[in-house]
């Protein structure tokens, strides 16, 4: 949609939805709402003490993030992904919440008109934003083959991926950080739901398994909204390459593009502590296994959802007929071409709903 300052953007999605979600609502039993990833459970309780502690903040925070920031985002890594590489002190960045950063990175990296960002053919339609806010060229591929003669300056990797929940081996990933270095383009690689592998364990690109021990030219964003339910914090941040986040930096001080200190605080006692993410992951295997069954059991074949915090389901018939059928039971989910015409066919059913509507949506479906 072209804007009177010449940016051109799609019409935002969700809007569409409205119809399906009125008519969900309208369900006897009230509405179960699959459509959003938004967490529903508590903010940890170690989390909220440590905002609190923090809440005398009269100076401005550092863009860089506080040591002990850094070191538990690095120490994060290392102790649940086996990655000792990553430099606290020069290749680590906190970031708005991970859609900031992911919209913003062309513009940070500065790229233009002549420059191509590639992403995922079903893809968080953030990527696309980012690029088009820069002035560069979106191109949807999942093959160097596909993209012909363009050298893309920005390559998007999602894994696990949204919307379907696919998990890319290390080979694959291997492959892409060689190509991309050979295109001298960077490798963004979108790491939110790195903790929620369910049927395989995911690895980060920042895995000298990936990079052959080398940052050079990659970085992986982080986000803690749904690990640690701080979707409301904005709480992310950006590791890898120190040379490339020495570049976002610097850009973002100009920017003002700064984590409140509370927030940091916050993000400080949510990365030291397991305990609560463990507790967290077993709550969404529960939702998601009994989910999977009820919506197979309607007639639904799960595709890929080996990872991430979705199920794609599909009845093999036009998303949208699938949306409005799950509407007339009081469940809203996403239409699948919300993510790239090759979503068709499929919905995208979030595992963020409490145990007490997840339950009334299987009832539905198992009715």
């Amino acid at each position: 949609m072209p804007s009177a300052y010449g940016i051109s953007l799609p019409a935002f999605p969700w809007d569409a939805l409205v119809p399906f979600r009125e008519r969900a609502r309208a369900h006897p039993g009230g509405l179960v709402d699959l459509s959003v990833g938004t967490p529903v459970d508590p903010t940890p309780e170690v989390v909220r003490q440590a905002l609190i502690a923090a809440a005398d903040a009269p100076g401005y925070p550092t863009t860089v993030g506080t040591p002990a920031l850094r070191a538990a985002a690095a120490g994060w890594l290392r102790r649940r992904f086996g990655v000792a590489t990553v430099d606290p002190d020069t290749g680590v960045l906190p970031t708005i919440g991970s859609k900031e950063l992911i919209a913003w990175l062309p513009t940070l990296l500065g790229l233009g008109a002549d420059d191509v960002v590639v992403h995922p053919e079903l893809a968080y339609p953030t990527y696309d934003i980012g690029a088009r806010l820069a002035g560069a060229r979106p191109r949807a591929a999942d093959s160097t083959v596909a993209l012909g003669p363009d050298r893309p300056r920005l390559v998007w990797l999602n894994s696990p991926a949204n919307p379907h929940g696919r998990i890319l081996p290390a080979e694959h990933l291997a492959k892409m950080v060689a190509w991309a270095r050979e295109c001298g383009a960077v490798l963004a690689a979108d790491e939110c739901y790195l903790e929620f592998g369910w049927d395989t364990t995911a690895v980060s690109v920042l895995d000298p398994a990936v990079n052959g021990g080398s940052l050079a030219g990659i970085l992986a964003v982080h986000s803690l909204s749904k690990r640690s339910n701080l979707a409301g914090y904005r709480a992310g941040f950006v590791a890898g390459d120190p040379a490339l986040i020495n570049v976002l930096l610097e850009a973002r001080k100009h920017g003002g593009m700064m984590v409140p200190a509370p927030v940091q605080a916050a993000m400080t006692a949510a990365l030291d502590d397991d305990t609560h993410v463990d507790g967290q992951l077993a709550r969404y295997r529960r939702r998601r296994t009994l989910l999977r069954s009820a919506l197979e059991g309607a007639g639904f074949t799960i595709d890929h959802s080996e990872g991430s915090l979705y199920l794609w389901a599909t009845r093999g018939e036009p998303c949208w007929t699938t949306v409005d059928w799950l509407a007339g039971r009081g469940i809203l989910v996403a239409p699948g071409d919300f993510y790239g015409p090759a979503g068709a066919r499929h919905v995208r059913v979030a595992l963020t709903a409490t145990d007490e509507r997840v339950d009334a949506a299987v009832a539905r479906l198992s009715a």
